[in-house]
């Protein structure tokens, strides 16, 4: 069976890839997308990219998720079409809302194990993999890559793997608009080094105006969101919503028009309370969730004593929910949105 070429409709009726936060190893955890889902209920949240060989052979859950985290999407990598289509069968079953294949990590050890961005040098096996899992699931399958590597960086080199790809089938790409160089940059490097072409992305849309293109790279606040929606369907935002995820508030209201009430930083933490005791209850560690909640108050007087009261406490043997409400008192009431 085939799946959906792209992503269905959120609860807005808007694409599914209309917004979305990426996919960040360590920060983007099941606890970092609960946090988020109390501020945002039309985002698409990404897990951390997650590799075949964890999912067929880890001995963890590498796919717990808790249910009012949809709509969800695993962003799963590797190489192997076989591996590729088992692991997306394994994720349809498990109630993920779509599949997103890495083509776009630069690091070495992601290029070793022959995926993320290196694939980007070859299309064929991308396509490949994609249409295996596309047979396996009902599910979006989903592509999520980069405008070039090393000097492999045209744009019709790009034109040439998106065309590729969407033979599949496959019609939703978010794409990063920084070439990756797979040597002498470092992952973190690879984010801010490599300039910015979103006019080439905008092109790609303007194309392949049948595709979804998702745009990625550098963006910080929802009025550039709005801009880049002009030209292209989505918007995808990484480090920004998850330092400052209070921006995360006003995604529904701005870009869905979902006009349902909006929760107060202080509600928001409130709110947090009961998943924290669950965690607890269930054996956890109270930093495992407050490491995500650290930039809640940003930019709000007290916002440096609510990290630092978490910072050094968390951490400490039995540490409960009271440290929280003990930092909470740290920081004013504010607007609802500032």
């Amino acid at each position: 069976m085939l799946s959906p070429a792209s992503s269905t409709d959120n609860i807005s009726g808007y694409p599914l890839n209309r917004f979305s936060i990426a996919p960040m190893l360590d920060w983007t955890d099941r606890h970092c997308r609960y946090f988020h889902r109390l501020l945002t209920k039309n985002t698409l949240l990404y897990t951390e990219m997650v590799t075949t060989g964890a999912i067929l052979f880890g001995k963890g859950d590498y796919l717990q998720y808790s249910t009012e985290e949809h709509p969800i999407a695993l962003q799963l990598g590797g190489s192997d079409p076989v591996d590729l289509a088992k692991c997306a069968r394994i994720a349809e079953d498990r109630g993920y809302d779509e599949i997103n294949l890495n083509v776009g990590c630069p690091s070495d050890r992601v290029q070793n194990g022959r995926f993320g961005a290196c694939l980007m040098a070859s299309a064929q096996l991308v396509a490949d993999c994609v249409a295996a899992m596309r047979a396996e699931v009902q599910i979006p399958v989903t592509v999520k890559t980069r405008i070039g590597i090393d000097e492999l960086d045209s744009y019709a080199f790009l034109c040439d793997f998106i065309e590729t790809v969407q033979q599949t089938g496959c019609n939703t790409f978010i794409v990063h608009a920084r070439k990756a160089w797979l040597s002498g940059l470092s992952p973190k490097e690879n984010r801010d080094i490599p300039p910015l072409d979103y006019e080439r992305v905008y092109q790609l849309k303007r194309d392949y105006p049948h595709l979804t293109i998702a745009i990625n790279g550098g963006i910080t606040d929802l009025a550039q969101a709005k801009h880049h929606l002009q030209y292209v369907d989505g918007v995808m935002v990484g480090r920004e919503a998850y330092q400052n995820p209070y921006m995360l508030a006003q995604v529904d209201a701005q870009l869905f028009a979902d006009p349902h009430p909006v929760l107060s930083r202080h509600e928001t933490v409130m709110q947090m309370l009961p998943y924290i005791d669950a965690h607890l209850q269930a054996g956890g560690y109270l930093s495992h969730i407050t490491r995500h909640m650290l930039g809640l108050f940003q930019g709000v007087p007290g916002a440096r004593a609510w990290r630092r009261h978490l910072s050094e406490n968390a951490t400490r043997k039995g540490a409960d929910t009271k440290i929280v409400l003990d930092a909470l008192s740290h920081v004013q009431e504010c607007d609802l949105v500032g």
